[in-house]
């Protein structure tokens, strides 16, 4: 297999594929997705729909696939990830591109959670709903380059899916170096982090990761979580998930079915896993 690399959807994407052509069709496919469901491209049909105050919207086949995605993530997590807190990740300044964000002098106020349901083809929105797509779209993506025989394994800023038995997955800790190596094989691994996407508000040190019971940044010990799963989509919202709950993050990772095995750093660098988790040595 031969490796690719590319710029897409704010991170750079890694795939590894022997198909002739198999680059430029994995280009046209982020760019394909990301062009419907980016917060930041004023054309998208994510930033229509958040833009729009219709509390019922018909979304094209490729929003449909997508947000039958977030009702399975909303679903299998008990409700700890919902994309529907879009506004919160707007409003507490993750606005723009992340390049662009600035830290914010003072906290917002709160917010009001709205609420949403995608059933039978039609979006349908309570109160102030908007919707952000970033980490379950990568992983979407990911596991949509694999099932139509784009690539062997595809990884896009944290998110993979592989169909090859061989694969190992190298975990880095929060200050960059590799701490471990995880024999996935065939199946998905995502991780979710506080640390890559970080920045001020009112003094305190906020992410990009909000908790959608508070509908602010979630506050957590844990800096980043690892999760794997049969797709990259469910390990996506499987990290995320523990990431949230915090110190109960791996007890109920341990617990879900889907998840195949997870590991967490803690913010003093402690690392912790679920177990039976496999480990290259």
């Amino acid at each position: 297999m031969k490796a690719h690399n590319f710029p897409a959807m704010g991170t750079t994407i890694e795939a590894w594929t022997d198909i002739e052509g198999a680059p430029f069709s994995l280009i046209y496919h982020f760019e394909l997705v990301e062009g419907v469901c980016s917060r930041f491209r004023p054309e998208s049909e994510l930033t229509q729909i958040n833009r729009s105050g219709d509390p019922q919207v018909t979304p094209s086949p490729l929003m449909a696939e997508l947000l039958d995605g977030a009702e399975r993530a909303r679903t299998i997590t008990q409700g700890l990830v919902d994309v529907g807190v879009g506004r919160s990740v707007r409003v507490w300044g993750y606005d723009r591109t992340f390049s662009e964000v600035t830290d914010l002098d003072r906290e917002p106020p709160p917010m009001t959670r709205g609420s949403w349901r995608f059933k039978d083809g039609v979006l349908t929105r309570q109160g102030v709903v908007e919707l952000d797509l970033g980490g379950l779209a990568k992983g979407w993506t990911c596991d949509q380059a694999i099932e139509t025989g784009l690539a062997q394994v595809v990884s896009a800023g944290g998110d993979l899916r592989s169909n090859h038995p061989g694969t190992r997955v190298s975990v880095s800790g929060p200050g960059g170096d590799v701490d471990v190596v995880v024999e996935l094989g065939v199946g998905g691994l995502a991780t979710s982090s506080t640390a890559r996407r970080a920045w001020r508000a009112g003094g305190r040190k906020v992410s990009h990761i909000v908790d959608p019971r508070s509908m602010r940044p979630v506050e957590t010990p844990i800096t980043s979580a690892t999760v794997l799963a049969d797709t990259a989509a469910d390990a996506e919202a499987g990290a995320k998930a523990i990431v949230i709950l915090g110190v109960d993050g791996l007890a109920w990772a341990a617990a879900q079915s889907w998840i195949r095995g997870a590991l967490a750093f803690w913010e003093d660098g402690s690392l912790y896993a679920t177990p039976g988790l496999e480990l290259a040595a």
